[in-house]
Formats: C-alpha cells, sequence, structure tokens
C-alpha cells in the first residue's frame, strides 16, 4: 500500500504537480523503501544466502562464459567483473536487440568472519554460484557439558 502525501490548499496545477512527483516516488520505490545501490536496474542480479557453513551468492549471468568472469577479493571486498557479448549468427544482422551486452562489474563488501582465500565459484545455466565459508572460530559449535 502506497501512501500519499498532499498539502491542502493547493492550487490545481501545484496539486497535480503533487501527484506527479509522488507516483514517480512510488514507482522508484515500490515499498516504500529505498533499495539502495543495488536497486532496480543493476547487473548482474544477486541473491545472498548464509547457512552454518558460510555464505552463498548467486548471480544470473546468461549468456557469459566461465572465462570471462573474473572474481578479486581485496580486504572483505568481493569484485565481479565480466563481459557479456551478443552476436548474430555468422552472415546475419539484427533485427530486434534487447539483451545487453558488454562489461559489468559488482562489488559486495563482506562481513570479516568469512574466509576468502577458501572461496569457490561455478557457473551453470547462466547462474554464477559464490560459496565462501566462514572462518573456523566463526563456525557455530557445540559444547558438551559435563557431570561435575
Amino acid at each position: 500500500m502506497a501512501l500519499f502525501r498532499f498539502t491542502p490548499g493547493l492550487d490545481p496545477a501545484a496539486a497535480l504537480l503533487t501527484l506527479q512527483r509522488e507516483l514517480r516516488r512510488t514507482e522508484e520505490r515500490p515499498y516504500g523503501i529505498d533499495l539502495g545501490p543495488s536497486g532496480r536496474g543493476v547487473y548482474p542480479p544477486l541473491n545472498v544466502f548464509t547457512n552454518r557453513e558460510g555464505y552463498v551468492l548467486r548471480l544470473e549471468v546468461p549468456g557469459v562464459t566461465p572465462e570471462s568472469v573474473t572474481l578479486e577479493t581485496q580486504g572483505r571486498t568481493l569484485t565481479i567483473t565480466g563481459k557479456r557479448e551478443v552476436q548474430p549468427p555468422a552472415g546475419g544482422s539484427f533485427h530486434r536487440r534487447e539483451r545487453g551486452a558488454g562489461e559489468f562489474s559488482r562489488s559486495l563488501q563482506l562481513p570479516a568472519d568469512l574466509d576468502l582465500s577458501k572461496a569457490d565459484a561455478s557457473l551453470k545455466n547462466g547462474m554464477l554460484s559464490i560459496f565462501i565459508p566462514k572462518k573456523e572460530e566463526a563456525k557455530p559449535r557445540q559444547i558438551s557439558v559435563k557431570a561435575a
């Protein structure tokens, strides 16, 4: 549900401009929150999951080959760069081109409790999956209770 703000007593032209501004605001932030730098239009889109063992990042990169993707770490920052090329069939040309092509880059600040030196990545069916394990001291562990 969107909240529209109106100011009573505005002339009709100003009220229309206010309505226009409010509609644009709800379109940019449909849930009333600012999506920040990872909002709509950022490529490649990604999801980040966590479990007891570490973090899993999944990025949608259709048409990208494993050779064209680079993962780099510096401190706690992971940078994912790559290039997607879209070529028409041999001897053909584009009639319509909607899929973007070119270079991309995403950088993520990761928690300090991850071991970036043990990260693993794979690319299958246009989905780049990155697993980054937690450091041993950050993993949950059970402590046994002994009888006194």
